[in-house]
């Protein structure tokens, strides 16, 4: 496989390149959609774990709509669901112009198709095991940038939203407002993270906070305790809310949708991505299920020392169990050779929908957790994906001693 080239920063030598990924908060309005969906698809699979969803979600001024495709035996009230998950987001002011008590929530939900169904269900269809829900491509990447193994760029944008949130909720800045978004450029010498070049940080607040103090209080006690200190020097440079003003933000500010956030959800980037989002689909759907599948390979290959960076691709047809193809990328990093690797891949991982769905303990309500933050790079207890241990069959199958 031809090995991606990188574009270099003009104003660099070779040696030198500018990476850029960003992050926005839970009160992004894309994020709110996002949210909805996912306790929707939690609300479903707590009644019955077998539920088929794909739910999509708009949020704008004063208004949700629902909709999409859902089969299920699980009695949901859709309308309290989408209330509660904006109030756990931080939207109880009606004068943000969006609120849990007071915007209007509108349903439309439709069945699962029944040509769709068939090639799902076990035992029916072409093809008796249970099938893919669609047909696809989706990727799963890891390197070696970070403790959790995720590229720097991505990780450190995510810890810094993370922390607007944690700053809002306990009240620490209590002039912070749910909606905002964070950019880290990292600069890179020799494919290795070298300092930290730039922030930026946009969030939304009250009215009455002064920009200067907005400011100040961002970069140090948001940015500075995020940013790993032997990457930051003093030519760093900080956009922090570089219109001046934004008080005015959300759902009032901007239309959202569900799946508008893709590569913030995965790899800020970094990594390839297939184009299926993952927010409001339960797990037969492939492209959450196999996304997630290639990040637990891609990390435990990565673990394991067989590679230094891994992307993982698998590709899918609809009502067919098996993947098409398996295909790794290790960036010319590979301890053995990347074809040995995939043959390794096919057999210690169970990679059709019902054992990776099995494997990977999916069939729960288990997403609305995943739906801010990132879907990956986070060590959290339903985030079985993220686990390490194929470490030791790895290197077996690979012929290298177990590691210590």
């Amino acid at each position: 496989m031809a090995k991606k080239a990188i574009t270099y920063n003009s104003n660099c030598d070779t040696n030198k390149f500018l990476f850029t990924s960003e992050s926005v908060t839970m009160g992004h309005p894309d994020k709110v959609a996002d949210h909805i969906s996912d306790a929707v698809l939690d609300a479903m699979l707590a009644q019955d774990h077998r539920s088929r969803v794909a739910c999509e979600t708009l949020v704008t001024t004063g208004l949700v709509i629902v909709a999409g495709e859902i089969t299920t035996k699980a009695v949901v009230d859709v309308p309290s669901v989408v209330r509660d998950t904006i109030k756990k987001i931080g939207y109880t002011d009606p004068a943000m112009g969006f609120d849990y008590e007071n915007c209007n929530v509108m349903v439309t939900l439709d069945k699962q198709s029944s040509d769709i169904s068939q090639g799902v269900t076990e035992g029916t269809g072409l093809h008796k095991e249970q099938g893919a829900g669609d047909q696809g491509l989706m990727f799963g990447f890891a390197c070696r940038e970070t403790p959790a193994l995720m590229p720097m760029p991505i990780q450190l944008a995510h810890s810094i939203t993370n922390r607007l949130a944690k700053l809002r909720q306990n009240k620490t800045l209590p002039w912070l407002r749910p909606d905002g978004k964070s950019q880290v450029t990292v600069e890179y010498q020799n494919s290795k993270p070298a300092r930290i070049h730039t922030v930026i940080v946009s969030t939304q607040h009250a009215p009455s906070v002064a920009y200067k103090q907005l400011r100040k209080q961002i970069i140090e006690k948001v940015v500075l305790p995020i940013l790993p200190k032997r990457l930051v020097d003093k030519k760093i440079i900080y956009h922090i809310n570089p219109t001046g003003r934004f008080v005015i933000g959300g759902p009032k500010g901007d239309c959202g949708l569900t799946g508008r956030k893709i590569i913030v959800d995965t790899y800020g980037g970094r990594g390839s991505h297939g184009g299926g989002c993952f927010s409001g689909k339960d797990p037969t759907k492939v492209d959450r299920t196999a996304s997630y599948m290639a990040r637990y390979i891609a990390k435990n290959v990565v673990a394991a020392g067989l590679a230094d960076a891994c992307e993982v691709q698998l590709s899918y047809a609809i009502g067919v169990a098996e993947p098409i193809s398996v295909l790794v990328d290790t960036e010319g990093t590979a301890k053995i050779s990347e074809k040995k690797i995939s043959q390794i891949i096919r057999k210690l991982f169970p990679l059709t929908p019902k054992k990776m769905i099995a494997h990977l303990k999916l069939a729960r309500p288990i997403f609305a957790e995943t739906s801010y933050g990132g879907h990956f790079g986070r060590n959290l207890p339903n985030f079985t994906w993220e686990k390490t241990d194929m470490i030791q069959k790895l290197r077996k199958a690979a012929g290298l001693k177990p590691k210590k």
